[in-house]
């Protein structure tokens, strides 16, 4: 059985953690078995990365800094959790990937989007998702949900407009690639459900046609 990449991007508050926890369910009732992740993190050194990358206190990160620690543990992750679990035929579904960093350091933070995916580059080689579901929803709204929960990281703690940039780079970095699956965001937590479980039912029933891990034009 081959191995499955799905991901889950979205602006902060879009509620992927939900769906990953909901997807992993659907997928273990269908006798898949899963490995979930996260970036930055996934891994023990992964998760040292996270508590610095996050840490509100650490006001005075470059915005250099900030892309190699994330492609730092982003190359981790690679190594020692998702290239092993496709190997074994698993379904590694992550809470984020590379188009994240290209959209929060490439486009928010003004470091270039080839910049991002040259750095990336050396930690995840040919590896691409077969499947990202991207979670569209207003800044706005997402900084609501935030907020609600309260103890804001690093980066929920950033201005309106810098969550609008990320907003817009989004859309821009994922427009028209085929491995993409637009979701509503402000739709019900069922119905997102439900898009995403027969989306992966399909491609799940389509998954001999393609190795996993198809490389993209741009990461």
């Amino acid at each position: 059985m081959k191995g499955m990449f799905i991901v889950m991007e979205g602006p902060d508050g879009s509620g992927k953690s939900t769906q990953i926890e909901l997807l992993k369910e659907y997928l273990n009732e269908t006798g898949r078995e899963c490995v979930i992740t996260r970036e930055p993190g996934g891994t023990v050194i992964g998760e040292a990365v996270r508590s610095i990358i996050l840490n509100p206190e650490y006001e005075e990160m470059s915005d250099v800094t900030e892309m190699l620690l994330y492609a730092a543990s982003r190359a981790q992750l690679m190594a020692e959790v998702i290239v092993p679990a496709l190997k074994a035929g698993k379904v590694v579904i992550s809470d984020r990937f590379v188009d994240s960093s290209i959209v929060y350091q490439g486009i928010a933070r003004g470091l270039g989007m080839d910049t991002v995916a040259a750095v990336n580059q050396p930690g995840i080689g040919e590896n691409r998702p077969d499947c990202i579901f991207f979670i569209d929803i207003s800044e706005e709204e997402g900084l609501r949900r935030k907020k609600e929960q309260k103890n804001l990281d690093r980066m929920e703690q950033e201005s309106i407009d810098f969550h609008a940039m990320v907003s817009r780079g989004y859309r821009e970095v994922l427009a028209g690639r085929e491995e993409v699956v637009y979701i509503d965001g402000s739709d019900s937590v069922e119905n997102i459900r439900k898009k995403i479980q027969e989306e992966v039912q399909k491609r799940i029933a389509d998954e001999g046609k393609k190795e996993p891990g198809v490389k993209m034009d741009r990461p």
